[in-house]
């Protein structure tokens, strides 16, 4: 390869890393809860292949979003306190739980998986009240119509992420099981709270303001997204009421309140295929790939997940159809997906650099 040849390359990637979305670990939560639903619906050998996957997209990652911190960081700086973008950080969190997930459904490596729920829970707080602060003082503040949107709703995603994974790690983690519950029960209700309310504004924003079809980005699949997993950690906690007193004497509460977030996801789906349909069929938009197609993914796979789950935690049989037909679109829109993005890679170093923004946004 000739030296101006290698050095265009170069110059790409360095492109593509200071550019990189702060909601690029949604790549990491969609292929995990995918692999997730696979090995339930009993396509255990895919499941292992998407699990191994993962760990590798995982660590590269990582590795490319610590190299845009410390080269790159006047960008990682302006995207943290851009608020349209800024929940996006948060993926992180969820990408670290769903691997620790992971883990512990198909190693039951519970070393493993206790070491990244504890790193998630640091991440967590940090980001969490980093976010907020610099959300409530800041002086110049984005209208509702541009400052929010459904990216907002991975700070509901994360926040139940640290439940669904402290839950199943109740017996491992080194404290109290009951500390762990009541934790896991305490970051599930600031999850729902924090969904009534931003969900709320969400709605308001698509309601009450102009909408064109750039604004419904896969993103806005996150309104479905962030009940499902919601639903999950109710599911988790329900089936380990027997195990604590308090837990048992709130069965009831977590079935009904469970119920309800599973049946405001199940409500939001008809709308969002309504929605993409308007947007694809009747405003002609342009399929390219972009990053942020791993939201709409995301949810589909917590879906299926969530709906097994809920299912085998209250005793409704009737439920279990549901993920029986929801794992082939979650694998298919994962496929799909992942199609476009190395298609997009090729591309990438195929063609001439270009000066305008790079479509992974």
């Amino acid at each position: 390869m000739e030296p101006t040849a290698t050095l265009k390359i170069t110059d790409k990637i360095k492109a593509e890393i200071a550019e990189l979305s702060p909601a690029v670990f949604a790549f990491t939560m969609a292929t995990g809860i995918v692999s997730v639903a696979a090995q339930m619906s009993g396509y255990s050998t895919f499941a292992r292949v998407l699990f191994h996957f993962n760990l590798v997209a995982f660590g590269v990652l990582t590795v490319l979003y610590l190299l845009r911190l410390i080269f790159y960081f006047p960008e990682f700086r302006n995207d943290f306190v851009r608020t349209s973008v800024s929940p996006g950080f948060l993926t992180i969190v969820a990408g670290i739980n769903i691997v620790g997930y992971q883990f512990v459904l198909f190693q039951n490596n519970d070393t493993v998986a206790t070491v990244l729920f504890l790193l998630a829970c640091i991440l967590w707080c940090v980001l969490i009240y980093s976010l907020f602060t610099i959300i409530i003082i800041k002086r110049e503040k984005d209208p509702l119509n541009r400052g929010i949107n459904g990216n907002w709703l991975l700070i509901v995603v994360a926040t139940e992420s640290i439940c669904v994974l402290g839950t199943a790690l109740a017996d491992f983690v080194p404290l109290s099981e009951k500390l762990i519950w009541f934790v896991s029960l305490s970051v599930f209700l600031v999850g729902c709270m924090l969904y009534i309310i931003l969900i709320t504004l969400i709605f308001y924003r698509l309601a009450f303001f102009r909408v064109r079809s750039s604004d419904l980005a896969p993103a806005y699949w996150i309104n479905m997204g962030a009940v499902a997993i919601i639903t999950l950690a109710g599911s988790g906690l329900v089936a380990q009421s027997d195990r604590w007193e308090f837990l048992h004497s709130i069965e009831g509460f977590l079935k009904g309140f469970t119920l309800l977030f599973w049946a405001t996801g199940s409500w939001w789906i008809p709308l969002l295929v309504t929605l993409g349909i308007w947007r694809f069929v009747f405003q002609r938009t342009r399929i390219v790939y972009k990053s942020s197609v791993w939201g709409m993914v995301f949810p589909l796979g917590m879906y299926t997940v969530c709906t097994y789950k809920l299912a085998d935690s209250i005793g409704v049989e009737l439920l279990y159809f549901i993920p029986l037909v929801f794992v082939y679109i979650a694998i298919f829109a994962w496929s799909v997906s992942v199609l476009g993005m190395f298609s997009y890679g090729i591309k990438l170093f195929k063609n001439k650099p270009s000066t305008s923004q790079s479509p992974v946004r």
